[in-house]
């Protein structure tokens, strides 16, 4: 499984979906290369990962790779070579492990699907629209495009997150296309009700309206102002990516009713969904969050928390009255306030965390193992 972050990184939903696959499968995790030239506290090289159990029962079943390239080892004219050196240190690692691949994932455009032969599926397993996204990370979205051509022909089975993408990749021409949306892991929520609350978020008034994530331009910063003008309490739980808004950022964090922790380490989010009465997903409406599936939307009912959010192609897939779907400012604080005033009846709570059960990622890897198999 060749990832897009490193397993020490941010928990991304390949990270989460590895976790749980490695019920189904022996796997090999595949770190994003680093250069040469970073300092040797960064050994490379496959070795036992034992760092995750509180993620899944299945760690010990996974074997963590983290390749060396060539500096500047993103750059166009290098990355040729960081592919091809990714794959042979692959093969090496696998020989090492006395194992050969059954499949092949690839979680970006890197071109790691090529020279298996035959008998290995090579998957693409695609969460985002890349080349929508690719100013977000400040890359050429016509080299982009190239690359995700060249991977959606490399690839027997593409996994894509959301409708839209299923179809985008469809009429690309992959050859088959799986839609497997991104879930929740439901087992850090089951002990909520006993967690103690964040210190921060318990000192907030209620209601509080919690967010989880990034906070980028993918949000629209006008509806958390609205949020915040209503009275109500404002939870931002995630790093602020300094080019967005920093002006409007700076000036929202600072008032009375809203706190900003920064970014929290995965294990530490059930606390601060503690004190939160309702969780939203705030997204414009953008070619890039169209083609997305929210993590923090199945995390708000994981938790037993209703959701609000803007009008994504992710909720509508969901057909659930368990998310509340608004798009004007004074729309989404009406049904901020809707959804705060049930926010604890014990019926919908269970609702709620019955429903995201139904998405786990333990049913998300199983769905993508059974695709791999056909």
């Amino acid at each position: 499984m060749c990832a897009g972050t490193s397993w020490d990184g941010v928990v991304s939903p390949d990270r989460l979906l590895a976790s749980e696959l490695a019920a189904h499968a022996e796997i090999l995790w595949v770190d994003p290369p680093i250069s040469a030239a970073t300092p040797d506290r960064y050994r490379y090289g496959a070795s036992r990962l034992g760092v995750a159990p509180k993620l899944s029962p299945h760690t010990d079943r996974i074997t963590r790779l983290t390749p060396r390239a060539l500096p500047l080892h993103t750059r166009p004219y290098v990355k040729v070579s960081t592919a091809a050196l990714v794959r042979s240190q692959t093969r090496r690692a696998l020989r090492r492990m006395g194992r050969h691949p059954d499949a092949v994932i690839a979680c970006n455009l890197v071109d790691v699907l090529r020279g298996w032969g035959p008998g290995v599926t090579r998957v693409l397993y695609g969460t985002d629209d890349f080349v929508a996204g690719a100013g977000l990370m400040g890359h050429n979205a016509e080299r982009v495009a190239q690359d995700e051509r060249r991977q959606l022909e490399n690839a027997d089975l593409v996994v894509a997150v959301s409708s839209v993408l299923a179809q985008r990749w469809t009429s690309l021409g992959a050859r088959r296309v799986e839609l497997i949306p991104n879930g929740v892991q439901t087992s850090a929520y089951r002990d909520l009700d006993n967690l103690t609350p964040a210190p921060a978020a318990a000192a907030l008034p209620g209601p509080v309206v919690g967010v989880l994530g990034h906070l980028s331009e993918r949000i629209d910063i006008a509806l958390l102002e609205a949020l915040a003008d209503d009275g109500l309490s404002i939870l931002l739980v995630g790093p602020h990516d300094a080019r967005w808004e920093p002006e409007r950022f700076a000036a929202l964090a600072a008032r009375s009713n809203v706190e900003w922790v920064g970014r929290q380490p995965f294990e530490a989010v059930p606390s601060f969904l503690r004190a939160v009465d309702v969780g939203v997903t705030p997204y414009r409406d953008t070619d890039f969050n169209r083609a997305s599936f929210p993590l923090k939307t199945l995390e708000y009912l994981g938790a037993g928390k209703p959701a609000v959010s803007t009008d994504l192609p992710a909720v509508h897939w969901l057909d659930t009255p368990l998310v509340r779907v608004a798009g004007t400012p004074k729309a989404f604080v009406a049904a901020v306030r809707e959804a705060a005033a049930e926010s604890r009846v014990p019926e919908l709570v269970q609702a709620r965390r019955d429903f995201a059960e139904q998405h786990s990622w333990a049913s998300r890897a199983a769905a993508v193992a059974a695709a791999i198999l056909v």
